[in-house]
């Protein structure tokens, strides 16, 4: 592979992690423009963008492998303190959602939820194909959890299960600052990591 198309993921040393300050030859870090450095870090002088990132450090510190997902997304909340969560799911995992709500509300807060097929629009209506319906006609309406989640001023969204593309455009018209509870994947009981821990193995075909 030529060195110029390289990048982070073709790196095995992870230097920039251990403050090691021997380099690959095509390290981001000693080939990066420092224009974008420098304005990246601009970025979290911002009030918003400063506390979210202190929040977040901080979760992962005081709760490193301690907290499951679900209890850093409440500790996450509590710290940037956020009173009312958006849960934008699927309708595939409704019957998690409402577990994930239920917790969410012992801890205090308020919840709102959406499911990916609030509205009922006809698949066809929006230009999907009609092979599309041979999984049900009814199409997911990401842009719509958005907007309902805008609409009811949730402090925090949650995705809970939405597909691939769709939870794409969910993050793109949330207004609210949003975090992954769960990502589907039908095949792996949800656990898309699996694929790639057995790529070498059970799951070689995707290598191929």
């Amino acid at each position: 592979m030529e060195k110029e198309k390289m990048s982070c993921i073709d790196c095995m040393s992870k230097n920039c992690n251990l403050e090691d300050k021997t380099f690959p030859d095509f390290c981001l870090t000693t080939n990066m423009d420092e224009e974008v450095l420098k304005n990246a870090m601009k970025c979290y002088e911002e009030e918003e963008n400063h506390k979210v990132m202190v929040c977040a450090a901080e979760v992962e510190y005081d709760y490193y492998c301690q907290q499951t997902r679900v209890e850093e997304i409440m500790s996450f909340a509590e710290k940037i303190g956020a009173k009312k969560i958006g849960i934008a799911t699927c309708v595939g995992l409704l019957k998690e959602s409402r577990t994930l709500a239920a917790i969410f509300r012992k801890r205090g807060f308020e919840v709102y939820g959406v499911g990916c097929k609030a509205g009922v629009q006809k698949k066809v209506s929006a230009g999907i194909p009609q092979r599309c319906t041979g999984i049900g006609e009814n199409m997911c309406n990401p842009i719509l959890q958005a907007k309902l989640l805008n609409e009811a001023k949730t402090d925090l969204n949650v995705v809970v299960g939405l597909c691939v593309g769709h939870d794409s455009l969910f993050y793109k018209y949330s207004e609210a600052l949003t975090t992954t509870a769960v990502t589907k994947d039908r095949v792996l009981g949800h656990n898309p990591v699996a694929a790639l821990y057995t790529a070498d193995g059970y799951y070689s075909k995707l290598m191929k």
